[in-house]
């Protein structure tokens, strides 16, 4: 037993002393995390965990002459398909024999979680390194990032070694309780990638769906006309869109704020008599956080991965501008 333990411990002094010196630094990491993000292929299976609910899918990632290509396909439950094709990205939801298209210009999903710029991130978080693990048979470094106030969310990142690739990752809540993760459960890194596993499985049956476009244009002067009184800490505006889902539809306006790592959605459109809509409150599902208001022939959703207590001190201060001062 003595004669296995050394060697145990001898193993893993090498796999330590082998680490390049500059992979000591926590943002080094994170660097890393971001780099890989742009330039590695890979081919996996994950599960997304968000309180009681889990969900696995396939993810196939290719970067070809620059172009992000990208298929995801959900395991469990309803069939669903994601097709990503550099900024476009269409949903294939067989059930309800819809296509849905979307034009999105800000595309953050696990595990290219980070944003390309750090230092926004930095000034919200203490980062610093983990513990050394294994995640689906890769060597892992883990990066926590501790909040600096308690508007956010703490975070827990497993970077593979030898790639930068993001492996797993955690949001831990105020308790410092894992309240949403996602994991790779097998994964191949690198090597090659056949077109054939980009394309989408539904891509015949989707021929006679009725195809639904979601239309975003920038809010040009929209933002204007709505106050936003409570600014979060950290928190800046990445975007603010309208969206229409087809013309039958109500035209919407959709804010997104971030830290660069939490990001809040805000979106506002003409009061509906949806009862569901209606009964809406606060849910708290994991670490998604929702809350519903009407203002003035509006209803507000707002809804991120932040406490409860900041999402709705957020909320309660929107209003439109000209309602400000009455």
């Amino acid at each position: 037993m003595m004669r296995w333990l050394v060697c145990s411990l001898s193993c893993l002094s090498c796999i330590f002393l082998s680490l390049p010196a500059a992979a000591q630094d926590a943002r080094h990491w994170l660097d890393r995390v971001v780099t890989a993000a742009h330039k590695v292929n890979y081919s996996g299976t994950f599960v997304f965990q968000n309180g009681a609910i889990a969900e696995t899918s396939r993810i196939t990632h290719l970067i070809e002459s620059g172009k992000v290509l990208e298929r995801i396909e959900v395991l469990d439950g309803s069939p669903r398909e994601v097709i990503r094709n550099n900024d476009e990205v269409k949903y294939y939801l067989p059930e309800s024999r819809i296509l849905i298209v979307e034009k999105r210009n800000q595309q953050r999903s696990f595990p290219s979680l980070l944003p390309a710029e750090l230092n926004g991130l930095v000034a919200n978080y203490v980062v610093r390194k983990g513990y050394f693990g294994r995640v689906a048979g890769h060597e892992t470094q883990s990066i926590l990032l501790e909040p600096k106030d308690d508007l956010r969310y703490g975070h827990q990142f497993w970077v593979d070694v030898n790639s930068g690739l993001l492996l797993k990752s955690e949001v831990m809540n105020e308790r410092n309780e894992a309240v949403e993760s996602f994991t790779f459960t097998q994964l191949q890194i690198g090597g090659q990638i056949e077109r054939e596993a980009l394309k989408p499985k539904f891509a015949v049956q989707s021929r006679d769906w009725p195809v639904q476009n979601i239309q975003s244009t920038v809010a040009r002067g929209e933002d204007d006309a709505w106050l936003f009184k409570f600014r979060l800490p950290g928190f800046s505006k990445l975007a603010g869109m309208k969206r229409q889902g087809g013309k039958d539809t109500p035209e919407s306006l959709h804010f997104v704020f971030s830290d660069g790592l939490a990001a809040i959605s805000v979106f506002i459109e003409p009061f509906s008599s949806d009862p569901q809509m209606v009964d809406l409150d606060r849910v708290s599902v994991g670490a998604t956080t929702v809350y519903h208001r009407t203002v003035n022939g509006h209803q507000l959703v707002i809804m991120g991965e932040v406490p409860m207590a900041t999402l709705k001190k957020f909320g309660d201060g929107i209003e439109p501008k000209r309602n400000h001062g009455k």
